[in-house]
C-alpha cells in the first residue's frame, strides 16, 4: 500500500492587488473555481508516482481536479469535498478600508481561525474530525487500490 501527496498546480488567479477583507471573500472564490497553469516541467518523483498509481484523489474544487487531469488524464480520479482545504473566517468587523494582498489577508485570517475564531467556516475541531474521516478514507482507498495519489490542498494536508 502507496499513498502519495501531491499539492495542486498553481493558480490560474494571480490577482495579487491589496484588497480589503470584504473583497478578499471574493477572490477566494475565483481562486477556489479557477484552473491550474500547465507546467513545462514537473518533478521526476512526481512523474514517477502519478505513472504508477492507481487511482487519483482530489477534492471537488477545479484547480485540484485539474491538476490531475493535467498530470494523468486517464488516471482514474475520484473528486470528492471531504478533501477540501478548511475555509477561512469572516470577520463580523468590516475591518473598515484596510487593504491588504490576498496572501496577507490568508495569514491573518489563518492565524485567527487557529485562535479559535471561526466565524462563517468550518472550526478547527470539526476540521480535525473532518481531517480523521479524510485519512481513513484514504486508506480505504490505499487498501482497495494498493497505489493512490492525493491532491492537496495547503492547510488540510498537515491535517491529514
Amino acid at each position: 500500500m502507496e499513498i502519495s501527496l501531491i499539492r495542486h498546480g498553481k493558480s490560474l488567479l494571480t490577482d495579487n492587488d491589496k484588497i480589503t477583507c470584504m473583497r478578499f471573500r471574493e477572490w477566494v472564490e475565483k481562486y477556489d473555481f479557477n484552473g491550474v497553469f500547465e507546467e513545462s516541467t514537473y518533478p521526476s518523483q512526481t512523474l514517477d508516482k502519478i505513472t504508477t498509481a492507481k487511482i487519483v484523489i482530489t477534492s471537488d474544487l477545479k484547480r485540484s481536479v485539474e491538476s490531475a487531469k493535467i498530470l494523468n488524464a486517464k488516471l482514474k480520479t475520484i473528486s470528492n469535498p471531504l478533501f477540501r482545504e478548511t475555509e477561512l473566517p469572516t470577520p463580523s468587523l468590516k475591518l473598515l478600508s484596510l487593504k491588504l494582498r490576498p496572501s496577507i489577508w490568508g495569514v491573518l485570517l489563518r492565524l485567527i481561525w487557529f485562535s479559535g475564531y471561526s466565524n462563517e467556516c468550518e472550526s478547527l475541531i470539526d476540521a480535525k474530525l473532518r481531517a480523521k474521516i479524510a485519512s481513513q478514507q484514504l486508506i480505504d482507498y490505499a487498501d482497495e487500490y494498493k497505489s493512490v495519489i492525493m491532491h492537496l490542498e495547503n492547510l488540510f494536508s498537515g491535517t491529514i
